[in-house]
């Protein structure tokens, strides 16, 4: 790539200088975008597509002038690369650029504005110049809490992506602290991966992958094999791993709105069950991704007639139990309350659900709200020792913060007593030592008096 610091990019002269020190980054070779280096980043890497990279940028006219700065307003400028989100030329150019790279991109209107320009700013048919300042670039986060990671290699064809329930054809090559553990080509259920030994996160991804796609997923224990490991791949506890994954082919299931409610009953059956296996075997968040896919495809249902009703109900009221469940293992304490709430809307008296929410507002330190959960219980059958067990260690622990808070506010005013008679002492010693002060000019003056009147 060619550089140069002390190259002039503006004016009429900038096609001819670009044409003559400038490369085409074009994928068609098509002069489209041409780049010169004017500061080299500090290492080899690029970003991938769909990044989330963060720039600065100038955008000038070939006349120079200029329409639009990021330094202007004092804030860079953030985007997933490749992705359509912005022109095509910054999705092109910055795809080159390595961390922490100054280049200008020369870019032709359909790389640009196109034939319409930018009303009051650019005119139809413009080329425009961009220095671009490449600050930083991460992988894209598939999960609020960026326990998925991807980076694409290989861009997929189409606009597809495998459903829920899909089949999906996928090349895999799993490593962990640089060791390959696993190479193979396996066909599973989206949502059903952990069947065919596939982790959590690398089913979590094919959503948002395409046909043909080739990308990398970085994975946090909770998305991998988790506290268990994975003996067979010789991979331990809690620890990161990382998937290279291949779509090759996948078959999209019907979508919730295709199916009638006999089919979705009966898959919410399946599904139940296939939730409990996961349960009793401890994978909890393949468990859930179950339980969520009944609530999913039922919530809005209506039955015809009451014994299609209460099948829905029953169904409801079973993945909330089972959801609640899941998050007390998975010490998820607020999604705990939030399904045990819905299944008490359905289900006013349900013991389990009370015993469950209680459960977890102790985990939460919030025992009145718990002891009360458990008082519940207890009215609903007089004869759950569990429950009257919960209650002691509620009281106990009451009384345990109320001795705490009695200690604190007892320390507090101590302090506050030291502090004040503090104060008082040293205000008594200063006044002591105004008045002594004042005393003894006062006796000087006398002796001064005195004096006088014995000279006279």
């Amino acid at each position: 790539m060619t550089t140069d610091q002390d190259l002039s990019m503006d004016g009429p002269s900038a096609p001819a200088v670009f044409a003559a020190k400038g490369a085409d980054v074009t994928p068609k070779k098509d002069h489209g975008i041409i780049k010169v280096v004017k500061r080299q980043g500090e290492d080899g890497a690029c970003p991938m597509i769909g990044d989330r990279v963060t720039i600065h940028y100038t955008g000038r006219l070939l006349t120079g002038k200029k329409f639009d700065c990021s330094r202007d307003r004092k804030e860079s400028f953030s985007f997933n690369v490749g992705k359509g989100q912005v022109l095509k030329a910054w999705d092109i150019g910055v795809l080159s650029m390595q961390r922490g790279e100054v280049c200008t991109l020369l870019c032709k209107p359909e790389y640009a504005y196109g034939s319409s320009g930018k009303p009051d700013k650019i005119p139809p048919n413009s080329s425009v110049l961009f220095e671009i300042e490449l600050l930083k670039f991460e992988g894209e986060k598939l999960t609020d809490d960026s326990g998925i990671v991807r980076r694409i290699k290989v861009k997929g064809d189409g606009y597809l992506n495998p459903n829920d329930g899909a089949i999906v054809y996928v090349h895999l090559e799993g490593s962990c602290d640089g060791r390959l553990f696993d190479r193979r080509d396996v066909s599973f259920v989206v949502s059903e991966s952990e069947d065919k030994g596939v982790p959590l996160g690398v089913d979590r991804a094919m959503d948002k992958m395409q046909k043909g796609e080739c990308c990398i997923l970085y994975l946090s224990p909770k998305y991998g094999f988790g506290c268990r490991g994975k003996p067979e791949f010789k991979v331990g506890p809690d620890k990161d791993i990382v998937y290279e994954v291949t779509l090759k082919d996948f078959k999209r299931a019907k979508e919730s709105w295709e199916m009638d409610l006999h089919e979705k009953l009966s898959l919410a059956s399946e599904t139940k069950h296939k939730g409990n296996q996961y349960y009793k075997g401890g994978h909890y968040y393949q468990a859930v991704v179950q339980y969520q896919r009944m609530v999913s495809w039922l919530e809005m249902e209506c039955g015809r007639g009451l014994e299609q009703q209460k099948c829905i109900n029953d169904f409801l009221l079973t993945a909330h139990l089972n959801l609640a469940l899941c998050f007390l293992r998975i010490k998820d304490f607020s999604l705990v309350v939030e399904n045990c709430n819905k299944a008490i809307e359905m289900d006013a008296c349900n013991e389990k659900a009370l015993y469950r929410r209680g459960e977890a507002r102790l985990l939460r330190n919030e025992f009145s709200l718990a002891l009360a959960d458990f008082q519940q219980v207890l009215q609903v059958n007089a004869a759950n020792r569990a429950a009257r067990s919960q209650m002691s260690i509620c009281q106990s622990k009451m009384k345990e913060y109320h001795e705490l808070d009695k200690r604190t506010y007892a320390n507090m005013f101590q302090k506050f007593a030291e502090r004040d008679a503090k104060i008082g002492r040293t205000k008594r010693r200063r006044d002591d030592g105004v008045r002594s002060s004042i005393n003894g000019e006062l006796g000087i003056k006398r002796r001064r008096s005195q004096d006088r009147l014995a000279y006279q």
